[in-house]
């Protein structure tokens, strides 16, 4: 048995969202062409592998990028097939802050652990850092963000070195990207959408709060949208 690797120019997305330059450099179009990538890839491994295949370590330390910032997802150490007539019973693997909570008490791998896993991420490309502190408030439609008097809204959440989106284009992408995370980062793994769901999402272009700027429009508001 052996290895065949490809090298893949710019590393890992982890590696160019903690460089400055490099993270410019990943524009807005570039993060969303990335995020799609991921859900694409990922898609796959649910819905045309037989059996279907759980990667288990999606992270942004998995995803590679390569000279043009195409997305690769990479290491499938942990991967594993899932057989419904099997119990998937697993020790807890992956990353700390990418693993759907629900791994922490039943031990149940499905395809809906990669679904949470895909949430962080997206959110981690579009505000260029691990969204560690909106996660507990974000796993429930019914929890409070850590704001009181006040909303959190979105464009106080994108990455802050790059200028805010202007394309009308882009910004939609933005929108339905972040109404989509939220999805599926919900704490009940029925709730979230398959990957196959999530790509349906994209391919179709939905328009949201066509009629406000991108600077009107709260978190609160994506969450409740429903795909």
């Amino acid at each position: 048995m052996f290895l065949v690797y490809k090298y893949i120019e710019r590393g890992s997305l982890y590696c160019v969202l903690c460089n400055d330059d490099e993270a410019t450099e990943l524009d807005w179009r570039k993060r969303v062409n990335v995020i799609k990538g991921v859900a694409n890839a990922l898609s796959y491994l649910h819905h045309n592998c037989t059996p279907l295949i759980v990667h288990r370590d999606i992270s942004s330390n998995n995803i590679l990028l390569n000279s043009q910032f195409e997305a690769f997802v990479a290491d499938f150490g942990t991967a594993r097939l899932l057989h419904y007539d099997s119990s998937n019973n697993t020790a807890v693997q992956g990353t700390f802050g990418y693993i759907a909570p629900e791994l922490a008490y039943t031990m149940l791998v499905t395809e809906k652990c990669d679904v949470y896993s895909f949430g962080v991420v997206a959110l981690e490309i579009l505000i260029g850092r691990h969204p560690s502190k909106l996660l507990p408030f974000l796993s429930s439609p019914s929890s409070k963000l850590p704001s009181s008097d006040q909303e959190i809204m979105l464009i106080d959440l994108l990455d802050q070195r790059l200028l805010s989106p202007n394309d009308q284009t882009v910004v939609q992408d933005i929108l339905l990207i972040s109404t989509v995370a939220f999805a599926c980062l919900h704490s009940n793994p029925k709730s979230r959408p398959t990957m196959q769901r999530v790509c349906q999402e994209f391919l179709g272009r939905r328009m949201l709060f066509k009629s406000k700027s991108l600077q009107e429009i709260s978190v609160s508001q994506l969450q409740n949208q429903e795909i």
